[in-house]
């Protein structure tokens, strides 16, 4: 996760969210978690304070995950999208050129991604076809089953 990651305000902020709720919280009910379990008794036996601690490692690589994330994270702003080419934060209009059909997608980082909303990352393959193609041009994107064609049909800001 070295390299810089583009976000809108919006994904940005939700990471952020979740890595203040992890330190403080999260972190909080961990720490009860494992007091309660080492109450128990010994704890070479105790599989609940062995959980609870295989748990608090979990989250705190979560932690570092997202604080570096967050640390390595740029907002791109809609005003910055130049619409002559596909780019990150653009809408574009996209024509299969093997059947015919026309689909629409965002690109956006890949923890921003979700299908279902159109909004797919530009690190996926589609994605990296993509980027930087104007209207009128064909993507070439490789797919386990061979290669796909996309005409780029429009190119916006929705």
């Amino acid at each position: 996760m070295a390299g810089v990651v583009f976000y809108t305000e919006e994904g940005l902020q939700k990471l952020k969210d979740e890595l203040q709720e992890l330190k403080s919280k999260g972190r909080a009910d961990m720490s009860k978690q494992i007091a309660e379990a080492r109450d128990k008794g010994d704890l070479s036996e105790n599989a609940e304070y062995d959980a609870a601690k295989d748990a608090q490692g979990m989250m705190e690589m979560r932690i570092a995950e997202l604080g570096a994330l967050v640390g390595n994270a740029r907002i791109m702003k809609e005003e910055n999208v130049d619409l002559s080419k596909v780019s990150i934060l653009s809408t574009v209009k996209i024509k299969n050129v093997k059947n015919g059909m026309e689909v629409k997608y965002t690109l956006v980082a890949e923890n921003e991604a979700d299908l279902k909303a159109g909004k797919i990352s530009y690190e996926s393959p589609i994605g990296k076809g993509l980027l930087n193609k104007k209207i009128g041009e064909i993507a070439e994107v490789k797919a386990p089953a061979g290669v796909l064609e996309f005409e780029v049909l429009d190119i916006t800001l929705d």
